[in-house]
């Protein structure tokens, strides 16, 4: 039986379209949860849409329109992005869902049961646009007599009656938890940053309002609606189907990764598992904050006008060029900055120049040069064998091991290494001077870089799966011998020069991509 790995997104917030920081998210979530599965692993990919609280209230209001109504529309731009970017989840979860209700519920009435929920009355600053409470202490001084929150937004005095969680019961666990499992929250700066909140000291946290009632309803307590981040995180639990023991949540859980933003941190790695301690739950495995997304250096907003829609990005260059750029350029975790040129010059140097050309020339050579026929029986020479080796070393263990750490960037610089190698060797072995001179030579040669191509396509498949597929296909290549597993299988070509599989005439996957009209100077790779 195959090991279980669990993976989630963040539930996004829906009160505006996705940007290409969800884009950003859903990518990386995605190529983690790919290359899990060509690792042989059973996995689930969880993501959803975060739709109660008091912002889409106001919004759905302000518009005249019912809150569920606005709900539908906008969790529906979250799911046409993740298709249009090809994110293989498991379980798209609406925190409207029934299924959801009945989840935050259960875990309410475990809390309850332990003894960590009490009513009082709150007072105190609220920030509608982060959906948090803040202490005095965190704000910071706005325009004249404005108070702002840590994030930089406006902040409300909120005085209704409300449940609260005995969070600062739980202070010595969690610093425990941190102290006990190192790898709980990363990268490094998120975990000392959490540190050094907890170590301040924690109160005890308002966990429900009664000021709207669009959200799950409080068990037995009339006129409440839990405060959205029990309700919304409580999602990555619902995903699974808890609290049923015979769902995948018996399975699955604990969660091996929560991939989220920076800026929600706190919520995620304090409150979370607290409230999974509380309610008798295994703790996830990891939290992992990565960075932002800059647009040419700079954040992005609304006011700037710089705020980049990943459906229209998608669109000008490529599903996979995108993907590829994302992770290629901007290192895992920390903040990272985009612009067009620099996809077009990433895409056209490493797709389409180095990757792209190299699967063109040695699946076209053989199309020419030997009617499209494969053969295993020619002596290969170290040059042959040092290669081989080298692009297998790579797909075997220098990428993995980069992907498991979520060092993606490090993983697909070893991948492209290996490309050039490859390219190396042809410009070395020239088997276009060869087909006159040597031809049995100039078949070794071409059959080596076919077998380097194809561990190639497999190596990069999580980051690329479209273009990867559609090259192995034309090399091919089984669908059920496209994962890692296939990389230790010896006779894999052997087995397919006796099938008689013949190369056609070969299909270019990676175009050249052009600088849209008006984005800046065309950057030639």
């Amino acid at each position: 039986m195959s090991e279980p790995f669990y993976i989630t997104t963040a539930i996004s917030y829906p009160n505006g379209r996705p940007h290409i920081g969800h884009a950003y998210e859903a990518i990386a979530t995605d190529v983690m949860a790919r290359f899990q599965r060509a690792r042989g692993r059973d996995v689930r990919l969880i993501t959803g849409t975060d739709e109660h609280g008091l912002k889409m209230f106001q919004t759905a209001r302000d518009q005249a329109r019912a809150t569920i109504d606005l709900a539908d529309e906008m969790s529906g731009y979250f799911r046409e992005m993740y298709a249009k970017l090809n994110i293989s989840y498991d379980n798209f979860m609406r925190t409207s869902d029934p299924a959801h209700h009945a989840a935050s519920q259960a875990i309410w009435r475990a809390m309850q049961a332990n003894g960590d929920l009490y009513l009082d009355r709150y007072e105190g600053w609220y920030s509608v646009r982060d959906e948090a409470f803040y202490d005095e202490s965190e704000l910071v001084d706005g325009e004249g007599d404005t108070r702002l929150s840590p994030q930089g937004t406006p902040v409300e005095w909120t005085v209704e009656e409300s449940w609260f969680f005995r969070l600062s019961a739980y202070q010595d666990r969690l610093l425990a938890l941190y102290r006990d499992n190192p790898d709980f929250i990363r990268p490094e700066s998120r975990r000392n940053e959490v540190l050094r909140f907890v170590e301040g000291g924690l109160k005890d946290l308002s966990v429900s309002r009664t000021s709207f009632d669009w959200g799950v309803p409080v068990p037995d307590s009339p006129g409440h609606v839990m405060y959205v981040w029990v309700d919304a995180l409580t999602t990555y639990l619902s995903g699974l189907g808890y609290p049923d023991p015979a769902s995948d949540f018996g399975k699955f859980w604990p969660a091996n990764i929560h991939m989220i933003g920076k800026d929600i941190v706190r919520f995620h790695t304090v409150y979370w598992p607290a409230f999974l301690m509380s309610a008798g739950l295994p703790l996830p495995k990891q939290v992992f904050g990565h960075g932002f997304l800059l647009n040419r250096g700079e954040k992005m907003s609304k006011s700037l006008g710089n705020v980049v829609d990943p459906m229209a990005l998608a669109e000008t260059f490529g599903v996979d060029a995108l993907r590829y750029y994302l992770l290629r350029e901007v290192s895992f975790g920390q903040d990272g900055s985009y612009s067009a040129e620099a996809i077009v010059r990433t895409a056209n140097a490493d797709l389409a120049n180095s990757f792209g050309n190299l699967a063109q020339r040695s699946l076209s050579m053989i199309f020419k040069n030997l009617d499209g026929a494969l053969s295993s029986d020619w002596p290969p020479t170290e040059d042959d064998k040092g290669l081989i080796a080298d692009v297998l070393d790579m797909a075997r263990t220098r990428l993995p091991r980069e992907f498991e750490h979520l060092a993606f960037s490090v993983g697909i610089e070893d991948w492209i290494r290996a490309v050039f190698a490859c390219n190396q060797y042809v410009d070395a072995q020239a088997p276009w001077t060869l087909r006159k001179t040597d031809p049995e030579r100039m078949r070794a040669v071409l059959m080596t870089l076919f077998q380097a191509v194809r561990t190639l396509a497999i190596a990069i498949r999580p980051v690329v799966p479209a273009a990867a597929d559609k090259l192995l296909d034309q090399m091919g290549i089984a669908l059920d011998a496209r994962d890692f597993a296939a990389l230790s299988d010896e006779d894999w070509f052997a087995k397919l020069v006796d099938g008689g599989f013949a190369v056609a005439q070969p299909i270019p996957i990676f175009p050249r991509l052009e600088l849209p009209e008006g984005e800046g100077e065309e950057v030639t790779a």
